[in-house]
């Protein structure tokens, strides 16, 4: 076991989630910026001729219910900036750089082109408002504080849906608080275009990603007290992570318990939501004999992802098949190893 502590413990800080303030530290560091490849929007002049804009810096975690926390992908603090974009590179200093900032809705068709600019009016035309007799669309911590160019936003939650809008969508929108850095234009920030549904559906929604802990009616294709689910209860498979583990160890099992009623094109897409689950970083070792020398790495699903040999460690992925059918060989039934 002490082979598995050191090497749970080399990967612990790759695996460990980064917490807000270091990823605040981090973005104030970085040089250009981009998201999911798109290059920093045109120019809008500022002060002493610099172009200055704000930018949503984490993607949200779709799809979003009325009375829910609003949350970046996988659970992230959702974070912003203050962007030169000139040199694509964080304003770290100067008054803007920590500015007071308010976050708003918008009509989702506003600005549908990245790369298309707009003017302080334009933003501001397209803000929602309340329906009439309802309370504030967004609720929550509604202004955020920068920090050297960089912000984290706190707690938001919707209450109402977007299916009144045109375009059936919100956007969120950020822009500078009144009082902050008067007569400075600093281009507005804005996050892809999303529904907002009922928390009605809540109850019955898929989660994405799933997680491990999950009962296993959140992964698509599996109703909840449908069939499917009271045949995989039945077979002891109640959460995520009880299916993940039988497919790895027996995916035909799995397959008969669901029976004839899941098609291919089901199976399928029900086994790639369930693998988009992010694993718990917990890992098992089997040594093949009492010297220890050799051992086998599986991680919480069973899946295998290595060797250890003496001190080194090899990667699935860098050994042969004629290896791994040796490896097959020596190995007992994988709950041994737990």
């Amino acid at each position: 076991m002490d082979s598995l502590q050191r090497l749970c413990s080399s990967l612990e800080p790759i695996l460990r989630r980064v917490v807000s303030e270091e990823v605040e530290r981090a973005l104030g560091r970085l040089g250009p910026a981009t998201i999911g490849g798109r290059s920093s929007p045109k120019r809008i002049e500022g002060p002493d001729g610099r172009a200055l804009q704000l930018q949503f810096r984490t993607r949200l975690s779709l799809p979003l219910f009325t009375g829910g926390k609003v949350e970046g992908e996988q659970g992230a603090a959702i974070h912003v900036v203050l962007l030169d974009a000139g040199t694509g590179g964080v304003v770290s200093s100067g008054p803007e750089s920590s500015a007071k900032l308010d976050i708003v809705v918008l009509e989702g068709d506003f600005n549908n082109e990245d790369e298309e600019g707009w003017t302080g009016e334009e933003f501001d035309s397209h803000v929602v408002k309340e329906r009439e007799g309802k309370r504030p669309i967004l609720t929550g911590d509604l202004q955020v504080t920068l920090k050297e160019g960089v912000g984290t936003i706190g707690e938001l939650t919707f209450t109402d849906n977007s299916s009144w809008i045109r375009s059936r969508k919100f956007r969120l929108g950020l822009k500078l608080a009144s009082g902050f850095c008067e007569g400075v234009r600093i281009r507005e920030a804005k996050t892809e275009a999303f529904m907002v549904k009922d928390h009605r559906g809540e109850l019955y929604k898929k989660h994405y990603p799933p997680t491990l802990k999950d009962e296993v009616w959140r992964l698509e294709k599996i109703g909840k007290d449908g069939s499917f689910h009271k045949r995989l209860n039945k077979s002891g498979i109640s959460t995520v992570e009880d299916f993940l583990r039988l497919v790895v160890r027996d995916p035909q099992k799995l397959r008969s318990i669901l029976g004839s009623g899941m098609s291919n094109k089901m199976w399928d897409a029900l086994v790639e939501h369930a693998k988009t689950c992010v694993l718990s970083g917990k890992y098992y070792i089997y040594y093949s004999d009492e010297s220890r020398s050799i051992g086998a790495i599986f991680n919480n699903i069973y899946a295998f992802c290595g060797l250890i040999s003496g001190e080194q460690f090899y990667s699935s992925e860098s050994l042969d098949d004629s290896q791994k059918v040796s490896i097959a060989i020596d190995l007992v039934y994988i709950h041994d190893i737990e």
